[in-house]
């Protein structure tokens, strides 16, 4: 299985320099506590990230915690809610099979890229954290903060934002 990073950006627009802004802007993290899928080994990721680390955090979701987010707040043009017979019904000349949990797969496995579908918003709409931050949102995950990259920590971050 390749890794799948969720990127979610938790800092506002407030003092965002230019450059920083921009690559949020390709990220399609445009607000804040927006939600984005991206596989590992995409090129150039890494930059964007590093270069972006003081509004966002990241790591790799796991399969159980992205078919919660894909059902719970997967939207399709329209605003519509993302159901298994979207799925089915439109998304089977991409090989997606099985509802929310056969495009989790296929996600998972690097079959298909989240940001290339027709039809399904790539940018997921998160609630705060229930609860609210544990730590401050000016500093970076390792220091005692909330920034920055946090590895499998970000499953229990996303399942306290749905």
């Amino acid at each position: 299985m390749k890794k799948l990073y969720a990127i979610i950006r938790i800092r506002g627009r407030i003092d965002v320099s230019p450059d920083v802004e921009y690559t949020l802007k390709l990220l399609r993290l445009h607000k804040k506590f927006h939600c984005v899928i991206y596989p590992a080994d995409q090129p150039g990721l890494n930059g964007m990230l590093q270069k972006a680390n003081g509004w966002i955090t990241w790591g790799e979701i796991d399969e159980d915690t992205l078919v919660e987010l894909l059902r719970r707040r997967g939207r399709i043009v329209g605003d519509k809610p993302l159901t298994d017979e979207y799925i089915d019904n439109h998304l089977s000349k991409y090989g997606v099979h099985g509802g929310i949990r056969g495009l989790a797969k296929a996600l998972l496995e690097g079959r298909v890229k989240l940001h290339k579908l027709d039809g399904i918003k790539p940018v997921f709409r998160l609630h705060p954290p229930r609860g609210g931050f544990k730590r401050s949102t000016k500093r970076p995950y390792r220091d005692g903060g909330e920034l920055g990259y946090r590895g499998e920590a970000i499953n229990e971050l996303i399942r306290r934002m749905l």
